[in-house]
């Protein structure tokens, strides 16, 4: 008898066609339940404009790196988020943002953007989340690492919504060099945990352990995430440590890391800035933002 070695895309294929048949009907029926809570949008007139989460460069000369996180347009955005990471190094007068934009492959060989831009604009109408933030000393060589971390990740050429890679990936690339951070990307951010043919690393965040097949299976345990176990892309898990259940769908139960490790008085800030978000019209005006670069 002869045996063959599947490769990587047999492999893959093989097993997206086996988590195609199991959840198209559950995620059928979800949808079905769950589009009326959608809003119909024009993605060309959704609003971009910051909700005040950022703080002002003007007021703010120290070093501040960001994460955040958005549902995306349409029907996808029941299902997942897009992730991006912000930094302003000290005395910048401006952000630079690092993301994965998959539609730009359309018409370039590259879906990796650098640019400035508000960091807390609002992604075609969904409000930004607040995964994570750290200011002060010692940040100017988490930038330098951020912004070599994003230059080397090696799937600019490649977009997969599910199981990626995407734009989650592509942030939790990046995360995985800048443990300091300890960012928990959300249950929802669908692709962060592809990683290619390595099957055995750390978790997104850089801390602890992580088993992936191909971001359709896989566990992840760290001091960061907690435990989560991902089954056909989706994420299941609970966090003790910052107490938090994590759902497919429905995201993280319980206040965001970022939100835990911060004094009451930025808290109260950022609450503060979150609920007037929530009171302006997703539809507003839209923020023309220029691109300082595209890599």
């Amino acid at each position: 008898m002869y045996g063959t070695r599947l490769s990587e895309g047999q492999m893959k294929r093989r097993l997206r066609a086996a988590g195609y048949s199991i959840v198209v009907v559950g995620l059928l029926a979800l949808t079905i339940l769950s589009i009326g809570r959608v809003p119909a949008q024009d993605w060309r007139n959704a609003s971009q404009e910051p909700v005040g989460l950022a703080p002002d460069p003007a007021n703010n000369p120290e070093p501040i790196v960001q994460v955040y996180a958005a549902r995306v347009i349409g029907w996808r955005g029941i299902f997942g988020v897009h992730t991006w990471i912000a930094v302003k190094p000290a005395a910048a007068t401006e952000y630079t943002v690092y993301e994965i934009i998959g539609w730009r492959l359309r018409w370039q060989d590259t879906a990796l953007v650098v640019r400035h831009r508000a960091p807390d604009a609002r992604w075609f109408g969904a409000e930004p989340e607040l995964i994570a933030e750290r200011r002060g000393p010692g940040m100017e060589d988490l930038i330098a690492r951020i912004d070599a971390a994003a230059r080397s990740y090696p799937w600019t050429g490649e977009y997969t919504m599910w199981p990626g890679p995407n734009s989650n990936t592509f942030t939790a690339w990046v995360l995985r060099t800048v443990p300091e951070l300890e960012a928990d990307l959300p249950p929802t951010a669908i692709g962060k945990d592809y990683t290619g043919t390595k099957l055995l690393g750390s978790a997104p965040s850089g801390h602890g352990f992580q088993l992936s097949l191909f971001g359709l299976a896989g566990l992840t345990t760290s001091g960061v995430e907690g435990l989560e176990i991902n089954l056909l892309g989706l994420t299941f898990g609970l966090n003790p440590f910052d107490p938090a259940l994590k759902l497919p769908l429905v995201g993280r139960l319980g206040a965001t890391r970022a939100a835990a490790k911060q004094p009451q008085a930025h808290v109260d800030q950022v609450q503060a800035a979150q609920a007037r978000a929530s009171e302006a019209p997703a539809g507003g005006p839209r923020l023309q933002i220029p691109e300082a670069g595209i890599r």
